[in-house]
């Protein structure tokens, strides 16, 4: 089988501190995996390794068999939620556009092929009212809707999404989390969510990576969102509470929380 993810042997370590070594994931096309954690735990990190930013210290990345290239239009990436006050004039289609031409030097060239597929990439994300605003004029939910239009434009057989639920309110968590599934389904691409809060994608994820203490764990989320495989991780008691279909994680000084709030 090709995967469209495999790390092999994979070893992080950054300012003399390993993240997380040994790590061995191969991410079929079309699954969706959450990676979840402690903070500092090379959450995204992880995600800068596969886009080709930070070097491993061990290892291998392999996208669809084939060593990852930085810039390479097989990946898409959804980032966190931050304002683009310094955007100027960018237009929400030609945010859009730059997942197509981002990585080219110069003035882009809008054709009336790559104009069309604009527009339905935006007409599939739910956002062609949006196409002449200014970005600057978008909420956050609108932000994060062209972004996973942007990731998506170019048809990558992979999605890595850095936490883009961040400083959205529950009820845009809920659209923009639902609009990546949604895309994810459409192209059959293979999903890599980084996410402090689990719950709002719990019933799209396929499996669960758990970064914690420079270890991991890998399996469907009952498998390891478990209090006995949690407190292994941690090294001390942590309790799993399972309520009205949400997930709690408590007993370490990051996790100890009210239900509705982030997992840090």
């Amino acid at each position: 089988m090709t995967y469209a993810l495999e790390l092999q042997n994979a070893a992080l370590s950054l300012g003399g501190k390993q993240l997380w070594s040994g790590l061995n994931l191969q991410v079929k096309p079309g699954e969706f995996v959450a990676v979840i954690g402690s903070n500092g735990s090379g959450k995204t990190s992880l995600l800068k390794a596969i886009l080709g930013q930070l070097p491993l210290t061990a290892g291998k990345v392999l996208i669809g068999s084939k060593p990852a290239l930085r810039g390479g239009k097989s990946i898409g990436y959804i980032p966190q939620h931050r304002s683009l006050d310094q955007a100027g004039n960018l237009l929400a289609k030609d945010l859009v556009q730059l997942g197509l031409d981002g990585t080219k030097f110069g003035i882009p060239v809008s054709s009336p092929v790559v104009r069309r597929k604009v527009k339905h990439t935006l007409e599939q994300i739910g956002a062609s009212e949006l196409a002449n605003l200014s970005v600057s004029e978008l909420s956050g939910g609108q932000l994060q809707r062209l972004r996973v239009g942007q990731a998506v434009i170019s048809e990558p057989k992979l999605l890595l999404a850095d936490e883009p639920l961040s400083a959205l309110d529950l009820h845009q968590q809920k659209l923009i989390s639902e609009l990546i599934n949604e895309e994810h389904k459409r192209t059959k691409a293979a999903v890599l969510f980084v996410t402090h809060d689990v719950n709002p994608i719990l019933e799209m994820v396929d499996r669960v990576l758990y970064l914690a203490n420079g270890h991991f764990r890998i399996g469907t989320p009952d498998e390891v969102l478990r209090s006995e495989v949690l407190s292994e991780l941690y090294g001390t008691q942590v309790d799993v509470v399972r309520n009205q279909g949400r997930i709690v994680v408590v007993g370490t000084h990051e996790h100890d929380h009210h239900p509705d709030e982030q997992w840090a």
